[in-house]
């Protein structure tokens, strides 16, 4: 009788509280709240079950008494607090914002924490992941594609990580269009605090940060792989630009294939231990990408006329990224610096200068390489080495 009074005692709340507490309820995780919401028909209903009628749909007993004496209620309502002050807001799996792409997925989050454009989530877009530790080659091309694509009205998905998803955000600033970060945090927390600055940027241009982890959850190690199910449910494609052979990149493209996303690559070197992720990508099927084009031409066609034409700047000086691009220089003495630079490898300024000194002088050879920075031909790295940009 005593259950009977409480049952009907308890307080209506909103949608989002409620699959949020059922979201911060220990043991229940989001496959087994399902099936939970599903046994009573909603997720108000679970809230208003007495504990006798939660542990007898099976789930373990920490998640029955959670539920029904309000710990997980009280936990929401500190939670949504915390979101609102920080100016966020909450989305659950039954909101008309939530993303239709990511519901698809296996085991799609409770809820999603945004900071941001909201709508942003649902647009259509590649997703372009990569190694942490990126060649110069891996850097560029991550940086251009994502400018060329998201210049041409796709949305660029990815994690905020050091290296190749920090570059896919820049490119996407660079062009000025539309990019979502996902967290293997809480959305408040930056990581790498380095890329503070990308993700006001992110903000700034009117894009989006996402976390299906509560405020102020901290860097740990398995949170990432649960973070990349998202990264690859909310897109079209994944593309992956370099990948060692043990790395988190190879989790997003596993997820991709299971999702039933397509799958892109950019090759590389052979001997380049980077390179070994797309490369065996390629192998077993994915779609090799030298530029822009070989992503656009397999867009499902609703969504290539859905989207907008391109307003932004591609990448810088109008070029595009390419494996191909050929050297242009104006200059003789430029043109031979550039022969003998690679782009995926760095190569000292004694180097060049012993190789090209008895056809130029070291000074027309500093003077050279000062014109190829500014015209973003060269880059130069510490301890004065530098690379081909393409």
């Amino acid at each position: 009788m005593a259950e009977a009074v409480a049952k009907r005692s308890k307080p209506l709340q909103a949608p989002e509280i409620e699959w949020l507490a059922l979201s911060l309820t220990p043991g229940l995780g989001p496959m087994r709240a399902r099936r939970v919401v599903e046994r009573f028909g909603s997720a108000k209903a679970v809230f208003e079950a007495t504990l006798t009628e939660l542990e007898a749909v099976g789930i373990q007993t920490v998640s029955a008494q959670s539920l029904g004496t309000g710990q997980s209620m009280e936990r929401a309502h500190d939670e949504m607090a915390k979101a609102t002050a920080a100016g966020v807001r909450v989305i659950h799996c039954e909101d008309p914002a939530y993303p239709a792409r990511l519901k698809q997925i296996y085991d799609p989050p409770l809820v999603l924490f945004v900071r941001g454009n909201v709508d942003v989530l649902s647009l259509p877009g590649i997703a372009v992941v990569g190694t942490r530790h990126p060649t110069p080659y891996g850097t560029g091309m991550a940086e251009r594609l994502a400018c060329d694509l998201s210049a041409r009205g796709l949305c660029i998905f990815s994690g905020l990580a050091r290296g190749v998803d920090a570059a896919a955000h820049r490119g996407t600033i660079l062009a000025k269009g539309k990019t979502v970060a996902v967290f293997g945090t809480g959305v408040d927390v930056i990581y790498p605090r380095e890329n503070q600055r990308i993700a006001d940027q992110i903000l700034s241009i009117g894009g989006t940060l996402v976390s299906e982890f509560p405020m102020g959850q901290f860097a740990a190690p398995q949170n990432f792989p649960l973070r990349n199910r998202i990264i690859s449910g909310m897109s079209i494609g994944v593309l992956v630009v370099e990948a060692a052979e043990y790395s988190g990149t190879r989790i997003t493209a596993r997820c991709a294939l299971e999702q039933g996303r397509d799958v892109f690559a950019v090759p590389g070197n052979v001997i380049n231990k980077n390179s070994w992720g797309p490369n065996t990508l390629i192998k077993q099927g994915a779609k090799l990408v030298a530029t822009w084009e070989d992503v656009w031409e397999e867009l499902p066609t609703d969504v290539r006329l859905a989207l907008e034409p391109a307003v932004a700047p591609e990448s810088p000086e109008g070029e595009t990224a390419s494996l191909f691009k050929d050297d242009v220089a104006s200059s003789p003495h430029e043109r031979k610096i550039l022969s003998i630079l690679k782009a995926d490898e760095s190569t000292q300024i004694d180097e060049i200068v012993e190789r090209l000194g008895p056809e130029i002088s070291s000074s027309e050879i500093f003077a050279a390489l000062f014109e190829l920075e500014l015209s973003g031909k060269v880059r130069q790295l510490p301890g004065k080495n530098f690379v081909k940009c393409f």
